[in-house]
């Protein structure tokens, strides 16, 4: 008899996967941050290469969310974004998020993190204008829903 496993929760996959030092994780993603302001100087740039980062990042994270989480296929494009909001980010970050700011034709939302641990120890100069610091976790998004939409 088959046994029909069904969709985990985030806090249930977060709570049984290795994690790394959150202050290690935030320090070293600042880390990263600064080197590209010290090596790119153009914040749009910066802002580029993060993205950039988070969609290569996205491309194979999708794969392991896709084994731990048991998630079958979202019916439309709420669905994604709340599955990506309460699973997503709770198994990768350990924190909440919810999904507000829908557009009239449900194609566009904001995704906003309760308690954004890549934030933690955080203090931008004014030289930093314009720099989108968690742009990463946008390329994230990205590359992951580009991997699993239909073609």
């Amino acid at each position: 008899m088959s046994r029909v496993v069904g969709p985990r929760s985030g806090d249930a996959i977060f709570a049984s996967v290795e994690r790394v030092n959150a202050e290690l994780f935030t320090l070293t993603y600042g880390a990263i941050v600064r080197q590209l302001l010290t090596d790119l100087e153009e914040v749009d740039e910066v802002n580029k290469q993060l993205d950039q980062m988070g969609y290569n990042i996205g491309i194979r994270l999708i794969d392991e969310f896709l084994a731990k989480s048991n998630v079958t296929r979202c019916v439309d494009f709420r669905e994604t974004a709340e599955v990506i909001a309460k699973v997503g980010f709770k198994m990768f970050l350990g924190v909440t998020a919810s999904v507000t700011n829908w557009d009239a034709d449900g194609t566009c939302c904001s995704i906003v993190l309760e308690d954004n641990p890549l934030v933690d120890f955080v203090e931008l100069p004014d030289t930093c204008q314009g720099l989108y610091y968690c742009n990463i976790l946008s390329g994230v998004i990205r590359g992951a829903l580009e991997m699993v939409s239909p073609l």
